[in-house]
């Protein structure tokens, strides 16, 4: 990775802030986005005195314009990328479908969907000349249905799969290989907070996967390292579980 250029969205915390510090730590030059400035910049102040490059840019994924800006700043400042790791979503909406409102539905597909949409298109773009490497964080909510009121996010996850398998075909001979992670819950901080309201919550999960736990970001940081690796050169439009088992029956 030394020298590489690395772009990051969602990289303010969790998954994406844990890689955004995973590439620094392996000397590549990482830009990553996101909406929160503050958490933004503190990211990026944490990781300079590792010895890690790294620039935050803010940026909200669900906006066009601003995520053209985020390829823009990121070839004026270290050229185009080797590798994007579009890791920006959430699930914005939980309850029953029959109740959900039109426009809780197109907000969960904006960030979830439509931010994948936005990357890709850029990143392809700037990508077309040199190649690269694409990772799109999917989920195991994008393979299987799942019935506990979060029909919109299925159906975003289920669609970040079938843009991967496309845009893997599409430029497969522009040497561009794009490949999705099909992750479970992860313990970050965020889904940390949501269970701590939910008393006996996480124990119930963790209870339900195969493997016996939850995942962490070191879980699942290794497979994005190698995808963005020359290891992985023959590997593209592939949906990767890395899930503890949980897809597998």
């Amino acid at each position: 990775m030394k020298g590489k250029t690395i772009l990051i969205t969602g990289g303010t915390s969790g998954l994406g802030a844990a890689a955004a510090r995973a590439f620094a730590a392996m000397e590549a030059r990482v830009i990553f986005c996101g909406r929160r400035l503050a958490e933004g910049l503190q990211l990026e102040t944490n990781i300079r005195p590792d010895g890690g490059e790294a620039t935050f840019v803010q940026a909200d994924v669900t906006n066009e314009q601003e995520v053209e800006h985020l390829l823009n700043e990121t070839c004026r400042r270290y050229g185009p990328p080797d590798v994007a790791f579009n890791n920006a979503g959430a699930n914005l909406y939980t309850g029953p479908l029959e109740q959900m409102t039109s426009r809780q539905f197109s907000d969960t597909l904006a960030v979830n969907l439509t931010g994948i949409f936005h990357s890709l298109k850029y990143e392809i773009l700037a990508m077309k000349a040199h190649g690269g490497s694409i990772i799109n964080t999917a989920s195991t909510a994008g393979v299987k249905g799942v019935g506990q009121g979060i029909a919109a996010y299925v159906a975003a996850k289920h669609g970040v799969i079938g843009l991967t398998k496309a845009a893997a075909l599409e430029q497969a001979r522009h040497n561009i290989r794009v490949n999705a992670l099909v992750v479970s819950a992860i313990q970050t901080e965020q889904w940390l907070q949501r269970m701590a309201a939910k008393p006996g919550m996480q124990e119930k999960i963790a209870a339900g996967m195969p493997i016996g736990r939850i995942s962490t970001v070191e879980d699942i940081i290794p497979l994005i390292l190698f995808l963005a690796s020359e290891q992985s050169t023959y590997i593209t439009g592939a949906a990767i579980p890395v899930d503890g088992g949980i897809t597998a029956g």
